[in-house]
């Protein structure tokens, strides 16, 4: 059944491209070289472009699968599956998009840790962001679309802080170029799937957009402007630093930002990181209100006490994780459920709609 949304709670169409760069540009920008790189090496770049157009295809499946009578993953399920079984694969997505958030929120806390703050604790990052995460999701969905507008507007004047690591680059880490084999550069493809995650959330909210007309296209735009910004970033940290390197660096971007100095600053990174909080607010609260939003329709819970609970349940499992690797454990399951989901799960949503179409509208006919 199909959700219908007042105009008042609406955002214009153009902001679907806000909505889906910054739900895909997160915490993983900070530390994905080596993953991306373990296969395909200096030719990683050529698996990024891979994986952006895989998710261009997926974003075409999904476009094809909602329409004005299934305009959400709700609706969607229960249209192929009915009631029951829909709000139970509807509540298994929830659990998804609740780790997609997790995996944020406590990679975030990580880096403020490493980077920053040593010495402090882990549950009182937690509580801090968890009361930010309340703040702004319980403020409505045009709140969650202004903070993704700024998460890419102001993020986007770092690019000119390129131009330091570029004057110690070295072309020749980009060679010999074209030189893996189709399995290594797909193996890397997989690799950098969190890189992209983030914009299957338009299945939740697609109805809270204007003229759904125009959505795609505005989609796929916010879509390619990610591939750029990877693409300029892989390629500065390859020639920057050489493969070996490359593996051995927790952090490679914000590597790169040690070497920014300016007389009146002297470590630029720390400011930078505080900055990239504004960057992984809308993967971690567009996530969160999509959780609410499947509470919503399925159980007919209050979205700010089901809110409240999520929030609960991300700092005690934040606080439960006491070190790095714990936390890369959960980044790679959050890779993998997400992997699953858009290409696997969601091809088959798709089909098994065609197919109750398809039976549906024989039926018809045949009276």
């Amino acid at each position: 059944m199909s959700v219908k949304v007042k105009e008042q709670f609406q955002v214009s169409t153009f902001f679907t491209f806000f909505l889906v760069h910054a739900s895909q540009t997160g915490i993983g920008i900070l530390n994905y070289q080596a993953d991306i790189s373990k296969y395909a090496e200096q030719d990683a770049w050529i698996s990024l472009i891979i994986s952006g157009v895989s998710i261009h295809l997926i974003l075409f499946i999904i476009f094809k699968m909602l329409d004005s009578h299934n305009n959400d993953l709700v609706a969607v399920h229960e249209h192929c599956f009915g009631k029951v079984l829909g709000s139970a694969l509807s509540i298994l997505a929830l659990g998804y998009f609740w780790l997609a958030s997790f995996t944020v929120f406590r990679a975030y806390i990580d880096v403020i840790q490493v980077w920053v703050y040593p010495t402090i604790k882990t549950w009182q990052l937690s509580i801090i962001f968890g009361a930010v995460l309340y703040y702004i999701v319980s403020n409505g969905f045009r709140v969650l679309t202004g903070f993704s507008f700024w998460g890419v507007i102001l993020p986007s004047f770092l690019f000119v802080l390129i131009y330091f690591p570029m004057k110690h680059t070295n072309y020749i880490y980009l060679l010999p170029a074209f030189s893996h084999p189709i399995s290594d550069l797909l193996l890397s493809a997989k690799a950098s799937t969190l890189l992209f995650l983030g914009f299957e959330w338009i299945l939740m909210y697609y109805p809270f957009i204007k003229d759904s007309s125009k959505i795609p296209r505005w989609a796929y735009f916010g879509n390619l402007y990610t591939i750029i910004v990877y693409l300029i970033v892989t390629f500065i940290s390859f020639l920057y630093f050489n493969q070996e390197v490359i593996q051995q660096l927790p952090w490679p971007t914000l590597m790169m930002l040690k070497i920014v100095h300016f007389t009146f600053l002297e470590r630029f990174e720390y400011i930078f990181i505080f900055i990239w909080l504004l960057v992984i607010i809308p993967p971690m609260c567009i996530s969160m209100w999509a959780c609410t939003r499947i509470i919503k329709r399925t159980l007919s819970f209050p979205p700010k006490g089901s809110l409240i609970l999520f929030i609960l349940l991300t700092i005690i499992a934040s606080i439960s994780l006491k070190d790095v690797e714990s936390v890369d454990k959960v980044s790679n399951l959050s890779s993998n459920v997400g992997f699953v989901f858009i290409y696997i799960y969601i091809p088959l949503l798709f089909i098994t709609k065609q197919i109750k179409d398809r039976f549906m509208k024989n039926k018809i006919t045949s009276i």
